[in-house]
């Protein structure tokens, strides 16, 4: 990780969405928060050109029913903006506010190795959306899986309909 290959700054435009509940508000700052600390973060070049230099501030938003991606530098320049469709994440998102509900509730009534089974499953579908991301910002974000993983939840939160 070079200090110009990062996110420094992520907002997450939540206009006209339900408020979360509080376990997904909790998830939301986890990610920021570590995903701030700790990310690969560029975009790549075009044309045989190298691509734009950062560190990077990344606004993430649904928009006509799709994931909007808008990239700037340190200095508020606009360097890419992209749409992806939601449709090949839906699944996997949906798998895992369920895996999430259960965890929830686990944890408030079962016994540690039944909660530890139920978090095993849900790490493993997150691995999956975060695999799927990754995939579908090929060519567009250079990224790893961590921070893939963080970006997923973020991408949770935003499509959590209440």
């Amino acid at each position: 990780m070079t200090e110009t290959n990062r996110l420094m700054d992520l907002v997450l435009d939540e206009s006209g969405l339900p408020a979360p509940t509080p376990e997904i508000e909790q998830e939301r700052r986890i990610a920021i928060f570590d995903l701030l600390e700790r990310n690969l973060f560029g975009l790549p070049g075009r044309d045989g050109a190298e691509g734009p230099v950062g560190p990077f501030r990344l606004t993430l938003s649904i928009r006509e029913g799709r994931l909007a991606f808008e990239v700037a530098t340190e200095d508020g320049s606009q360097q890419a903006a992209f749409y992806l469709s939601l449709s090949p994440l839906r699944q996997v998102i949906r798998d895992y506010f369920q895996i999430c509900e259960s965890y929830y509730d686990a944890v408030k009534r079962l016994p540690p190795n039944q909660i530890e089974a139920i978090d095993m499953g849900r790490r493993g579908i997150h691995n999956e959306g975060s695999r799927v991301l990754m995939e579908r910002l090929e060519g567009k974000i250079i990224t790893d899986m961590e921070t893939a993983r963080r970006l997923f939840t973020l991408i949770c939160v935003l499509h959590f309909k209440g």
